[in-house]
């Protein structure tokens, strides 16, 4: 038996539109620790609906978000110690469907939310209340702004020492969280180069102020630092690894800072990694006094709520651009229902996506949303 709450508030398990909570749900689960996302994870059909506890919130997912790392989290990375089959997904938003009896003191049915959490890849995720995020409204745009915008903002207020004039170079600069690292750059009014990889890329970098854009399937990005940054760039936002970052490693100016938020170019490798030319790394940082920082947003929770809260606001006076990708432009068409979180996968890897990759999670036939 499952103690849930004080049964005088079962009402809350009522689907606040009126129709049922189902029993049971669809989710995605490792079942086999890989790289390999399409081998790694396994979509289960009748999963029973999980039910939340005096401080949770029982969330219909309406919007999941696609992050580089779910490989990682897929590969057993994360930590070595967790056994399949376990929840993938990071992040989602939906609505409030029912609540503990502690947690209904700050939320209530129907509200729109956002969380972090491990397993929204699911129709149905628990959260604890306290780890909620309350929103205006149910809208992928406020998906961007949890993992992608978040690491962005905590990253360069912590680590990038950012003021006028700088020069800032975001690499992969037109996907999730480059897209959010070239827009605050910009109001630290600094100049700001973005990689990316076609000309497409290279228009909506332009859109949100990037003042130069280096396309690197067809520009050799090392010759154009060289030629127009004779001095270096003071700042690197890193997401690539492999060769963009001993690139960039080369093009930092004195005293340049080089943060590494991501290594996307060697997560799909059985180690997780591509080839660095480390061995310089001793005289090149002496030479330049530059340095390097590492940044894992978990390290920085005491801060989240607080650079969430700005981002939200920064949204909402129109100041921020949360570009969401639905995969419309993709083979097989915009990524809807869990399902299609495979391909979705394929698409950030394959190179293909402008800002933060969405799924959405259509309602059943019987609900009246």
């Amino acid at each position: 038996s499952r103690p849930i709450l004080d049964m005088s508030y079962s009402r809350h398990f009522l689907d606040f539109q009126g129709s049922s909570i189902p029993s049971s749900m669809k989710k995605l689960v490792v079942t086999k620790l890989s790289q390999n996302f399409r081998e790694a994870v396994t979509l289960q059909q009748d999963s029973p609906v999980p039910l939340p506890g005096d401080g949770d919130l029982l969330v219909r997912n309406r919007f999941v978000g696609i992050n580089a790392s779910d490989i990682n989290y897929s590969a057993g990375r994360y930590d070595a110690s967790v056994k399949p089959p376990f929840d993938i997904g990071f992040e989602g938003v939906g609505e409030v469907v029912a609540l503990g009896l502690s947690a209904s003191a700050d939320y209530t049915l129907g509200q729109a939310v956002a969380y972090v959490k491990a397993g929204s890849f699911a129709e149905y995720t628990v959260v604890p209340a306290r780890q909620a995020v309350p929103l205006p409204s149910v809208k992928p745009e406020f998906l961007t702004l949890m993992v992608s915008g978040a690491t962005a903002y905590l990253s360069l207020k912590e680590l990038g020492d950012l003021s006028e004039g700088k020069k800032v170079l975001v690499t992969a600069a037109a996907g999730g969280t480059g897209q959010f690292a070239v827009q605050l750059a910009k109001k630290a009014k600094c100049h700001v180069i973005g990689t990316c990889s076609s000309d497409e890329k290279g228009g909506f970098l332009k859109s949100i102020g990037c003042d130069h854009t280096i396309n690197y399937r067809t520009e050799n990005v090392e010759s154009v630092l060289r030629k127009d940054y004779p001095e270096g760039v003071d700042v690197v936002y890193e997401s690539v690894g492999g060769k963009m970052f001993d690139l960039a490693l080369n093009a930092l100016a004195i005293k340049g800072r080089l943060i590494v938020i991501g290594f996307i170019a060697g997560y799909q490798n059985p180690t997780g990694l591509q080839p660095i030319k480390a061995e310089l790394l001793p005289a090149k940082l002496l030479k330049k006094s530059a340095s390097i920082r590492g940044f894992f947003l978990n390290h920085y929770l005491s801060d989240y709520k607080m650079a969430l809260q700005n981002l939200l606001k920064m949204y909402e006076r129109g100041d921020l651009v949360c570009e969401v990708d639905f995969g419309d432009m993709s083979p097989e068409g915009k990524f809807t229902g869990l399902e299609s979180v495979f391909r979705a996968v394929d698409y950030m890897y394959m190179g293909k996506n402008i800002g933060k990759i969405v799924v959405e999670l259509p309602h059943s036939v019987n609900s009246k949303l």
